[in-house]
């Protein structure tokens, strides 16, 4: 008998995609679980299967943005270049990846609200964050081998790196105007980039 191709990934992208679609056109707080029971086509016995709650809903489109910006932060690291070139692309990755964010944010504001009812959410963005460090000073500490930066921490290098885009990625969120990611997004990588680098004498 051939055994049943495993479809719970599928399924799962398939709830996510329909929660993404409800939550932009009723909100997040209006949605409910049968609105995205009818949006996702499957039965609703399918997806308590998966998620069995709207919070769990919320974590899982969280953390599928979490592994997109991980894994291009991965291919960073493995990447040929030097050290500065492939951080201010990381800086230019995340440009693009806060204007996908536009769309999320409602999600955004019930994560939030979520870090603050749930240890789980809290855990799982702590997680992002630290893998996010260990990636970006996996760079540094290349940028620091070729001579290319100065000796630094690589690990309080990284966290400066995440916390610049994450203060501008919470502003933005709060006040879009404020933040043209056009002008800033590259000038505060370059200015940090400036600091680390290697000087004569």
């Amino acid at each position: 008998m051939t055994p049943r191709p495993d479809v719970s990934k599928e399924r799962k992208n398939q709830i996510l995609d329909a929660a993404l679609a409800v939550f932009a056109r009723l909100g997040s707080h209006q949605a409910r679980m049968d609105d995205i029971v009818q949006e996702s086509g499957l039965s609703k016995g399918a997806l308590y299967w998966y998620f069995d709650s709207k919070d769990a809903i919320i974590l899982g489109l969280v953390e599928r943005v979490f592994a997109a910006e991980i894994g291009d932060a991965e291919a960073l690291v493995a990447a040929d270049g030097p050290a500065g070139e492939r951080l201010l692309e990381f800086a230019r990755v995340a440009n693009r990846e806060f204007r996908q964010f536009q769309s999320l944010m409602p999600v955004v504001y019930d994560l939030a609200a979520l870090m603050v009812r749930k240890r789980s959410a809290r855990d799982i963005l702590s997680k992002y964050y630290q893998r996010y460090q260990h990636l970006l000073a996996q760079i540094v500490q290349q940028g620091v081998a070729t001579g290319e930066f100065a000796p630094v921490d690589p690990d309080t290098a990284a966290l400066m790196m995440i916390s610049l885009f994450e203060g501008l990625g919470f502003i933005w969120f709060v006040n879009p105007q404020m933040v043209d990611w056009d002008a800033l997004i590259e000038l505060p990588m370059r200015t940090l980039l400036d600091g680390l680098r290697q000087r004569e004498g």
